[in-house]
C-alpha cells in the first residue's frame, strides 16, 4: 500500500496510470458541515490482481497539487472508472475544472447488464468477484489523521474489487452491444449544469404545491438569499433554514424581528444579525416583485388528460421489455414518463436514444392501437395487430 502526499509521488503513479487501459477510483470526503464537500482522500488502483493501489492524502499532503490527477483525468487513452460516480465527479468539478475522460460507471453498467436498480457496489462485489466488504469503518471521519490500517485497507477495498466488477460489466456491454447506452446515460454526469445551482434557480430545488406568484415570488427570493449566504460562507443550505422553514416564511411573510420571532421552524441563528436581516430583505423584494418578473411552475404537465387505463397497459409493457433486456426498468423509463405517454405526451426521454428502440417504439405503437399485450405462463407477448 503507497500513501501519496507529494506532487512529485502523485505525477509518478498518474504517469504510470496514464499507461494502462484503465484506473479505478474513489474518493472518501465530508460535507455534512460545509456548502462544499471537503476532499479528505483518493484511491486509485491499476489493472491487474497485484496491480498498484494507492490512497492519495491531500490532508497529509497539504502542499500537493492534484494537478498530475486532473491531467490523469483529462488523458483520453486511460478509461477512469467509478461506482455511482456523481459526487465524485462534483468535486473534481468543484476543486480541478475537469472531468474524467474517458468516464465508466460501474452502478449505471450493473443496471444496463441485469442487475437491478441502482445496484450498490457492495452487492456486486459479491455477484461479481465473489468476495465480502468489511464495512466497520463505513462512518469513519475522513477528515481526521492518522487514518488506521483498518480504515487504509477500507479505502483501498472500494477500487481493488472494483478492478474485477469493471472488467465483467465492460465484456457483457461488449458482448450486447450496449456500451453506446451507457455512453449515453453518462453524458449527464459530465455536464457543468449538472454541478452548478445558481442562486436565481435555487427556488427550483424547493418542492411545493403552491402555484400562487406572489408566493412564488418570495420563495424565489428567501432561496436566493439561502444560496448566496451559504455559498459565501460555504455551510449547508439546512444550517441557515431548511426547505420547512423557508415554505413557513414564504407564508407568514416576516417584515420586522418581532414577526421572525413567530416562526416556528427557524433556527435560532435565523433570529438575528446577517439572516434575519437577509430573510427580512428577501420578503420584502418578493412582496414587491413586479407580476411580470414572478416566477411560474410549469403545471401542462399536471394538466395533462391521463388515460388510467393507458398508462396501466404501459407499465406492463415496461415490465416486459424490462425482463427482456434485463435493464432495470427506471433506467428506461419513469413513472412521470409512462403518464406522459398516456395523456399525448411525445417529447418524453423515454422515446429517445436507446431507450426509443427498447421501449419507446412499442410504447407508440401500444397508444396508437397497434399492438396488444398477451399473458403467456409468467411472460408477457407483444402481439401486432
Amino acid at each position: 500500500m503507497q500513501i501519496i502526499t507529494t506532487t512529485e509521488a502523485l505525477a509518478a503513479f498518474c504517469e504510470k496510470a496514464k499507461a494502462e487501459p484503465y484506473v479505478t477510483i474513489d474518493t472518501e470526503f465530508l460535507r455534512e458541515r460545509t456548502y462544499w464537500a471537503k476532499l479528505c482522500l483518493i484511491q486509485a488502483a491499476l489493472p491487474g490482481a497485484t496491480g498498484d493501489a494507492v490512497l492519495i492524502d491531500p490532508i497529509e499532503g497539504p502542499e500537493m497539487s492534484l494537478e498530475p490527477f486532473y491531467d490523469l483525468l483529462r488523458h483520453k487513452e486511460t478509461v477512469k472508472v467509478f461506482h455511482a460516480a456523481r459526487q465524485d465527479l462534483e468535486i473534481f468539478f468543484t476543486e480541478g475544472k475537469v472531468f474524467p475522460d474517458p468516464l465508466f460507471d460501474t452502478q449505471v453498467a450493473a443496471m444496463v447488464c441485469g442487475f437491478g436498480e441502482q445496484a450498490g457496489y457492495e452487492t456486486l462485489v459479491k455477484k461479481i468477484v465473489k468476495a465480502d466488504l468489511d464495512k466497520t469503518s463505513r462512518f469513519t471521519d475522513w477528515s481526521r489523521r492518522p487514518l488506521t490500517r483498518a480504515q487504509q485497507d477500507y479505502a483501498l477495498a472500494d477500487v481493488t474489487h472494483l478492478r474485477g466488477i469493471y472488467e465483467f460489466l465492460a465484456a457483457q456491454l461488449v458482448k450486447t452491444d450496449r456500451m453506446a447506452w451507457v455512453q449515453e446515460e453518462l453524458a449527464i454526469l459530465t455536464d457543468p449544469a449538472t454541478y452548478t445551482v445558481t442562486p436565481e434557480d435555487a427556488w427550483l430545488r424547493v418542492k411545493t404545491r403552491t402555484s400562487s406568484g406572489r408566493f412564488l415570488a418570495v420563495v424565489k427570493e428567501l432561496a436566493r438569499f439561502r444560496e448566496i449566504y451559504a455559498q459565501s460562507r460555504n455551510i449547508p443550505r439546512s444550517r441557515i433554514y431548511k426547505d420547512d422553514a423557508l415554505l413557513e416564511l414564504a407564508s407568514t411573510r416576516p417584515t420586522t424581528l418581532e414577526d421572525l420571532n413567530k416562526a416556528r421552524l427557524l433556527l435560532r441563528e435565523g433570529r438575528r444579525g446577517d439572516i434575519a436581516d437577509g430573510i427580512m430583505a428577501a420578503v420584502k423584494a418578493g412582496l414587491e416583485m413586479k407580476p411580470e418578473d414572478m416566477p411560474k411552475v410549469d403545471t401542462a404537465r399536471e394538466q395533462q388528460q391521463v388515460n388510467p387505463a393507458l398508462a396501466d397497459l404501459l407499465r406492463v409493457l415496461l415490465k416486459a421489455k424490462s425482463e427482456e433486456t434485463g435493464v432495470a426498468p427506471k433506467l428506461i423509463a419513469s413513472a412521470a414518463d409512462l403518464d406522459a405517454l398516456a395523456a399525448g405526451d411525445r417529447e418524453v426521454e423515454a422515446l429517445k436514444g436507446w431507450r426509443g428502440e427498447v421501449f419507446g417504439q412499442d410504447a407508440q405503437r401500444l397508444c396508437r392501437g397497434e399492438i396488444a399485450l398477451s399473458a403467456v405462463g409468467q411472460t408477457v407477448k407483444v402481439i401486432r395487430l
